[in-house]
């Protein structure tokens, strides 16, 4: 109820400011969206952030299905901020973001002055991967809203998988700037823990049980053991089509059934990026992740090749 106000009041300033130009009626929109993340930031026990696609929605419902076990809850809530919290005060309160608004409202736009004394975990995946991701995303599931305020392509439906993930504003520049800036801010951090998708993908018990020990919620080898199976790529595929997390609106629920590439959980493949391209389109891609990512995430060609063959 609570999230549906927010969006009722954000919707109805808009409408009131109808006459302004698109420009500035976006803009508004993103700092009253900052103002939103600085408030959950702030009463946060702890920040899930990453880039979309980064295999941050498999985290949370692992997590989600951690505390229902933990404290005796039903499966069909998703953890979202403070809800969970609401129902057990035990449970902490967790702020996922992919960290889009948050400096329109407090102007941090080239640092993360902003989380430095927060306790964050910072999901990262290979930008290869995350970019096709994100394109099945952009395709087939972001409204126009979405597309509007963040600069993803609008009226190009036939724009190709490698135009998408080489595009400045979509694509892996826009990836690998935000990526570079959480490696340059790293040192700055009171407290701070990288998982990386692929390492969730290699051993999931493991990577969750790095979480919550690294939130302060350590959990039971049973716990882990359930919330990794409950979050298991067929059963969550399974949940999409069965709308069982509808209350948490249309995160987890696809809009096309038929179509495999609507679904929230697509692949979920390590160096599935390969399967889109030809060998040239490989060798720019992997050739611009080497020469703009910073090394400290381990995504190398050699890296990157070593995890698809052991998937």
């Amino acid at each position: 109820m609570r999230v549906l106000l927010k969006k009722i009041s954000r919707e109805l300033t808009l409408l009131i400011l109808f006459f302004l130009p698109q420009e500035k009626k976006i803009a508004i929109e993103r700092r009253q969206r900052g103002k939103e993340e600085y408030r959950k930031l702030r009463l946060a026990d702890a920040v899930i952030v990453s880039f979309g696609k980064s295999g941050r929605t498999w985290l949370r419902v692992m997590l989600s299905r951690f505390y229902q076990v933990r404290h005796g809850l039903s499966e069909r809530h998703l953890i979202g901020f403070d809800n969970l919290h609401r129902k057990d005060p035990k449970i902490p309160k967790l702020f996922f973001t992919h960290d889009n608004y948050l400096k329109d409202y407090t102007g941090n736009s080239d640092n993360k002055a902003d989380y430095y004394d927060r306790k964050v975990v910072l999901l990262v995946r290979n930008p290869a991967d995350t970019a096709v991701s994100q394109y099945f995303q952009w395709k087939y599931r972001m409204r126009d809203r979405k597309k509007s305020i963040n600069q993803y392509p609008q009226g190009m439906e036939d724009l190709s998988v490698y135009d998408f993930v080489m595009d400045e504003k979509a694509g892996l520049p826009k990836i690998i700037g935000f990526m570079n800036v959480w490696a340059r801010e790293m040192d700055r951090f009171e407290n701070i823990l990288i998982v990386r998708y692929e390492d969730m993908r290699d051993d999931p018990g493991d990577a969750l049980q790095r979480v919550t020990d690294f939130i302060g919620t350590e959990g039971s080898k049973d716990q882990i053991e359930e919330s990794v199976r409950f979050a298991s790529v067929e059963n969550m595929r399974n949940m999409e089509t069965n709308r069982t997390f509808w209350l948490s609106g249309s995160r987890m629920v696809t809009r096309d059934k038929s179509n495999p590439n609507a679904y929230k959980v697509r692949r979920a493949k390590v160096g599935g990026y390969r399967d889109y391209f030809e060998d040239e389109q490989i060798r720019e891609i992997e050739d611009y992740i080497n020469k703009h990512l910073s090394p400290v995430f381990g995504y190398s060609v050699d890296t990157q090749a070593q995890e698809a063959k052991s998937n």
